[in-house]
């Protein structure tokens, strides 16, 4: 097993199987430690996917087995698994998320015709307002994005990631990765931070200040962002996943997404209640109002320590 320091303040640990000095299987695991809600090995972290990668059942079985070993040992009640080989015992569901893909089209007025109509005409009514766009890697665009993020995920009832983890990403993939920016003169609208993989385009963290709805500058950045995509020579537009029945399930899904459910895996401890960070759960509803209420400075403050617990 390796460990490393996560920049989100959690650890990094990855599981190995070997044969005969012949690697035949991994398991990326993210340490969550948190008051709120609790110790959990999550595979991956603040992540879309992740789980058991092996060759055979052999190799799997002994991840398994030494992801329950390791949870057992650091006092973690609960083991997620995004994705990968579902081992055999553990619970699996296909119902809570869903992912998002489709191929870009050719040309601008092709990916405006891919888009159904009451989403297309909120594009146009978008473009038609002129906003400034810009795409950069810069401490500016940063601050920008930031500035669109925090004030959207506080909107929603989220805690906000730190700043730190949007910085250490593009850092780590310096030529696979951007900030596009919606501007109403000095002020940003909208901001999504995307990367770039497999021929891919995957706008991950995105949002907009109040503004933005009635500029509908969500509408334009991703409808930009497919344009600058494909100028980079990228075929698809993978729009992540999203919480089934939420409303970013539902923007995407009007958008002309097809929901392909995602199948997780997961494990408890004997005795111990299962893990819930369900933002539609009802024990949650309550708080997240709250939360919406929050001065931005302050769920800015709080955000980051809460969102630890939440990978």
């Amino acid at each position: 097993m390796r460990v490393r320091a996560c920049f989100t303040g959690q650890r990094a640990a990855g599981l190995m199987a070997e044969r005969l000095g012949t690697v035949t299987g991994w398991l990326p695991l993210t340490e969550v430690r948190s008051v709120l809600f609790g110790k959990a090995l999550v595979s991956s972290g603040f992540g879309v996917g992740g789980g058991i990668v092996a060759e055979s059942d052999d190799a799997a079985l002994a991840l398994a087995g030494a992801a329950q070993a390791h949870a057992a040992s650091g006092g973690f009640s609960n083991i997620e698994l995004r994705g990968g080989v579902i081992p055999a015992g553990w619970e699996s569901w296909s119902d809570k998320h869903c992912g998002f893909e489709r191929p870009l089209a050719t040309d601008d007025e092709a990916e405006l015709r891919a888009i159904p109509r009451k989403a297309r005409a909120e594009v146009r009514k978008g473009l038609g307002f002129g906003h400034r766009v810009t795409v950069g890697r810069s401490a500016d665009d940063l601050a920008a994005h930031y500035a669109c993020y925090s004030a959207s995920v506080r909107n929603l009832g989220t805690p906000v990631f730190p700043r730190a983890l949007f910085r250490a990403m593009l850092d780590a993939f310096p030529d696979s990765s951007d900030i596009l920016n919606l501007w109403d003169g000095d002020t940003p609208l909208a901001s999504v931070l995307s990367f770039y993989h497999g021929g891919a385009v995957l706008p991950f963290w995105g949002g907009g200040v109040f503004a933005a709805r009635a500029a509908r500058a969500n509408e334009v950045m991703y409808y930009e962002l497919m344009f600058h995509a494909r100028r980079k020579g990228l075929a698809r537009f993978d729009f992540g996943r999203s919480k089934t029945g939420s409303g970013p399930f539902a923007f995407k899904k009007n958008w002309g997404f097809e929901p392909q459910p995602l199948t997780y895996a997961g494990w408890t401890a004997p005795g111990a209640p299962p893990r819930n960070i369900d933002p539609t759960d009802a024990s949650y509803s309550r708080k997240i109002e709250l939360w919406k209420k929050l001065p931005l400075p302050v769920a800015n403050t709080l955000g980051p320590w809460i969102a630890r617990g939440l990978a």
